[in-house]
């Protein structure tokens, strides 16, 4: 027989007077952070928490679903908190089928009937699946099960058909590319159907669509843009698929479809029982995150907060930590959605924060864009171009750590210093605000976790000094982990100003540190990523480790740089053998050792550069820059360069940039030694050679010092007695004077010294470190470095010299064994939609005699900007 309401509340208001009855309804990240917030908060045990969860399974990380894909690891979130049997329990397998938010009563699918003071809906959202004729065949990509089927499903297929089971994906948001990249990743054949024009249309602007879809599509994945699937077609027993049909008429054979279009919140008990609705569906909330029934609440996916359900984590959690305050007397409040995004899709960074779009009154847009290779930075700033208000990432996400913390801060330096497709480091020290958001997923501000490494509020009240005991304590980097460097980062510029030991890790893939890593590789001889991952790392690697070990194994093998399947770890500049500029072109210059060069080639250098339409400019290293091509033309460009003798490599990769000099003895009247000779030498004997990071020498031919040795990583000055040898010197945000190691010494000691010198830096030296900080930093500083390159204490001079010509033996030029292989010109191809011949849109103002691209003010007018390949606006406004 049912109970009336007036008795449910009277027993609702029996528990109240003992213990006070908390529900949970939905054991997805939403709810277990409600419950867990809940415990935390609530140390007497003054509540009882139950979980209602139809899933069998412990409450899992979402977040990190594709990786189940490729093989059943267990993604259980754990608690922070103890869940005591007797305060939090769980019923898995079981669903909720009413709620009376009058009487407080849950029923449930098993015949329970719960009383409960407050209730949390937490019940998440659905994947939508249309209408269509054969919808009963579609599946979808939402949570284990379905991933688990998907896996066995691919194998299943792949036996039976004896071939690769082709795949349908439809949405071109997070979820479908995720799903499509996985499917491709078990052996599939991938086809991916979006309604929009480029793919995440909702969460990026056109130039990073572009060059996300780029990407995908070089993957083996098909796309389909701007169109929907219309019909699956199905064989004649009605449950093997065949086929699909899209509104362009199109017809797409498939043995498998999988739609990921969104979600749809999970509001049938909330609509059953009376509670307001959003108008796109959802419980409607207020900044309590109370229904409209006052001991409702709902959270995550469910909810709808000012007109709009979401479905990243972020919010999620701190909907959660809301509503288990205000059930336990406090005043928190939910006041803004944050939607910054960092996901590995299908093997490609992509991260959004902040008003990425640009929809900020007089916003400027900052853009960095190589499409053809899915690379695409842009942050948006305000119209002073101090003020960070967003940013957009493909490819490169590697400033998403540093610049989504600043969100709404003055930024340190230029806009452009913060995007590395555009050889920007960012500023030397950015020490972020104790306020800064570090961990959106968590809440977690820079001051907790400058709190948690000094043990200021742990629960032993001891201090954090290890990444993962961090991560535990401050939550920080445990959902998605896209904050991680950042926390790591903090850990170590706190531990070091408390004068404690920093780990040396090179990141949370490998325990080692880069050197450690070097000397590993160089014992065991292993020569691709693949193998020193899975012997000494854990996990795929990051944009940390790849170019790492790339440089690793090409300082140590030699061999073409972008071969043997190591194209993928290196760095922009790298991958197309150029140097990015700011309007996506890139520039090319050929490599002059010493300065030196005929008046026949500067006649070709000239030629090529009226040819082509390139800006020219004699370089701070004394060489001819050529700006503004495309890249499809660079071997057009190259293979001119090439044939009249130059080489290249002079301003891209970690490596030998340049040898200044001035003339020396052999024209100036002041100069005791041949100082052009001895640059073309050196230039010649280092060219090519990877190092942690790029370096420069320079060789002056008297103690005029015109060619700025001192300023260089090796600088030599000449002597009446022969030569004198400054290391450790540099410019850049930090100049630095080299450091005199040895005097007087002739042309063969030497280069003896600089290979011993430079084959140490790159054994011993830290990931992205100058020669300049190498020397601050390494112990014993300059008389240690003196002791091992002069006296061989370390018995290590035959080695390093052997190891250096190794690197001189097996030198070839890049851009010489490009041209003569079609398949690595294949990298350089032209796609369809890039321009063949000049584009008249493209702004270039005559001036000084040379044309140019347009300055950021013609920019923000909405003059095109040519962007390596492809035109996109850059404006400003919205």
């Amino acid at each position: 027989m049912r109970e009336t309401t007036a008795s449910c509340r009277e027993r609702s208001l029996e528990y109240m007077s003992t213990t006070r009855e908390i529900i949970i309804i939905g054991g997805g990240p939403a709810g277990h952070r409600a419950a867990d917030a809940l415990r935390a908060r609530d140390p007497e045990l003054a509540v009882r928490i139950t979980v209602i969860s139809e899933e069998t399974h412990a409450p899992y990380d979402r977040v990190a679903l594709s990786q189940r894909l490729h093989a059943e690891i267990d993604l259980s979130l754990q608690a922070q908190t103890e869940w005591h049997p007797d305060h939090v329990r769980v019923l898995s397998g079981i669903s909720a089928t009413s709620i009376d938010p009058i009487g407080h009563i849950v029923e449930t699918s098993d015949g329970q009937r719960l009383p409960f003071d407050q209730l949390v809906l937490a019940t998440g959202s659905s994947a939508p699946v249309p209408d269509i004729p054969g919808a009963e065949q579609i599946r979808v990509y939402r949570t284990i099960d379905d991933v688990d089927w998907l896996r066995a499903e691919v194998a299943r297929l792949a036996d039976a058909l004896g071939r690769p089971p082709r795949a349908v994906v439809a949405g071109g948001g997070l979820l479908g590319l995720e799903a499509a990249g996985g499917l491709v990743a078990l052996g599939a054949k991938s086809a991916l159907v979006h309604s929009g024009p480029w793919l995440m249309s909702a969460q990026l602007d056109q130039g990073a669509g572009q060059a996300l879809g780029r990407v995908i599509d070089s993957k083996g994945i098909a796309l389909h843009l701007g169109t929907r699937p219309r019909d699956i077609q199905l064989a004649a027993d009605g449950s093997t698929v065949v086929g699909v049909r899209l509104n362009n008429g199109q017809r797409l054979e498939a043995d498998l479809v999988v739609f990921a279009i969104g979600i749809r919140p999970r509001d049938e008990l909330a609509a059953e029982a009376g509670l307001e609705l959003g108008p796109r569906g959802g419980v409607v909330i207020g900044t309590d995150c109370r229904s409209s029934a006052p001991d409702v609440f709902a959270i995550g996916e469910v909810a709808s907060f000012e007109g709009r359900c979401t479905g990243l984590v972020a919010p999620a959690n701190a909907m959660a930590e809301v509503a288990a305050d205000r059930i336990l007397g406090g005043g928190a409040e939910f006041t803004t959605v944050d939607d910054a995004t960092k996901l590995k899709l299908a093997g490609v960074d992509v991260a959004s924060f902040g008003d990425a779009l640009g929809a900020t009154v007089g916003a400027l847009e900052v853009v960095y864009a190589d499409p053809v290779r899915g690379v695409y930075q842009k942050l948006v700033v305000t119209d002073d171009a101090k003020t960070l208000l967003g940013g957009v990432f493909v490819g490169d996400a590697s400033p998403y750590s540093l610049l989504r913390p600043l969100l709404g801060a003055v930024l340190a330096d230029e806009p452009g210093a913060y995007l590395s497709a555009a050889g920007g480091d960012g500023p030397v020290s950015t020490e972020l605000p104790d306020a800064a958001l570090v961990c959106s997923c968590n809440n977690v501000a820079a001051h907790t976790i400058r709190e948690a490494v000094a043990g200021i509020g742990t629960p032993d009240g001891e201090p954090c000094t290890e990444l993962g005991a961090l991560k535990t304590c401050s939550r920080a980097g445990t959902q998605c982990g896209s904050c991680v460097p950042l926390v790591k980062k903090i850990l170590e510029t706190e531990l070091v100003k408390s004068g404690r030991t920093v780990s040396k890790a090179l990141c949370e893939h490998f325990p080692l540190s880069r050197q450690e890593l070097f000397e590993t590789v160089r014992v065991t001889g292993l020569t691709s990523f693949e193998e020193i991952i899975s012997t000494y790392g854990t996990g795929r690697g990051c944009d940390i480790c790849k170019p790492v070990i790339a440089s690793i194994i090409a300082s140590q093998h030699q061999g073409y740089i972008l071969g043997d399947g190591r194209a993928g770890l290196q760095d922009t500049n790298d991958r197309a053998l150029a140097n990015l500029q700011r309007d996506g072109s890139y520039s090319v210059v050929p490599r002059m050792p010493g300065g030196e060069v005929t008046p026949q080639k500067l006649a070709v250098i000239a030629q090529v550069a009226i040819d082509f339409g390139l800006y020219t400019k004699i370089t701070g290293g004394q060489r001819i820059d050529m700006f503004g091509a495309r890249l499809d033309q660079l071997p057009d460009i190259w293979r001119r360069l090439v044939d009249a003798g130059f080489e290249s490599g002079q301003a891209y990769g970690k490596a030998l940039r340049n040898v200044k000099s001035c003339v020396g003895s052999t024209w100036c009247r002041f100069g005791v030694q041949d100082a052009v000779a001895m640059a073309v030498r050196l230039e010649l004997r280092y060219r090519g050679l990877r190092a942690p990071h790029k370096f420069k020498f320079g060789v002056s031919g008297c103690a005029r010092e015109c060619a700025e040795a001192r300023g260089k990583d090796v600088g030599i000055i000449a002597t009446d007695q022969g030569w004198n040898m400054y290391v450790g010197g540099n410019g850049g945000y930090q100049p630095t004077h080299g450091q005199l190691l040895v005097g007087d010494i002739d042309d063969e000691t030497l280069v003896r010294y600089i290979d011993r010198f430079m084959m140490y830096y790159i054994r011993t030296g830290d990931r992205l470190q100058r020669t300049a900080r190498w020397m601050e930093e390494i112990e014993g500083g300059l008389a240690h470095v003196y002791d091992v390159v002069v006296n061989d204490s370390l018995g290590l001079a035959d080695e390093l010299e052997s190891a250096m010509a190794r690197h001189i033996d097996n030198y070839e030029d890049e851009w010489a064994a490009t041209l003569k292989d079609p398949e690595r010109l294949r990298r350089f191809r032209t796609f369809v939609n890039a321009p063949h011949e000049a584009d008249p849109s493209h702004l270039r103002v005559a001036e000084r005699g040379q044309s140019r691209p347009p300055t950021d003010a013609e920019r923000a007018e909405g003059k095109g900007v040519l962007l390596a390949g492809t035109r996109i606006p850059v404006r400003e406004g919205a």
